[in-house]
């Protein structure tokens, strides 16, 4: 399926169905999505026109994405990574976050960070794939969080 897909900058356009996939990949790890907790997702454009947006498409619809916030100078925040449930394992993910991290270094940041849910085993083996480390656990809601880091050279 890789060769099929197609990664674009976010669009105004994209905002209901990027809505919906995040809120979809939500649903399914939570059982149930509290909007007031993802306020970033009522206006994109607004909530991200600082950072690098991706949209992943196939076959006229979108099924993934990611965004690169800066956070400093040297450092810069992966959030909003989602794809669709029925494309996950087929490269979609790790081809966005290769895109994302390529376009951190050509902006300059040496440091990239990023946190999941410290239950979501699968989600922490991708990043671990992709050459992200622990860089350490935080207790919370929801089982915790567990932050990462990939360091450029």
């Amino acid at each position: 399926m890789l060769q099929q897909i197609s990664i674009k900058p976010f669009e105004s356009k994209d905002q209901e169905a990027v809505r919906s996939l995040i809120l979809a990949g939500l649903a399914e790890h939570w059982g149930q999505v509290d909007p007031a907790l993802n306020p970033d997702l009522n206006d994109m454009a607004a909530s991200y026109r600082n950072a690098t947006f991706l949209v992943a498409w196939l076959d006229g619809r979108i099924i993934g994405c990611g965004a690169l916030v800066p956070r400093s100078d040297q450092t810069a925040e992966i959030v909003r990574m989602s794809v669709a449930s029925e494309c996950r394992r087929q490269g979609i993910g790790r081809a966005i976050l290769a895109r994302l991290c390529q376009e951190a270094r050509q902006s300059g940041h040496r440091r990239i960070v990023l946190e999941t849910t410290a239950t979501w085993d699968g989600v922490i083996r991708f990043y671990e794939r992709f050459g992200f480390r622990v860089t350490h656990r935080r207790d919370g809601r929801s089982g915790g969080e567990v932050h990462f880091a990939l360091e450029e050279p």
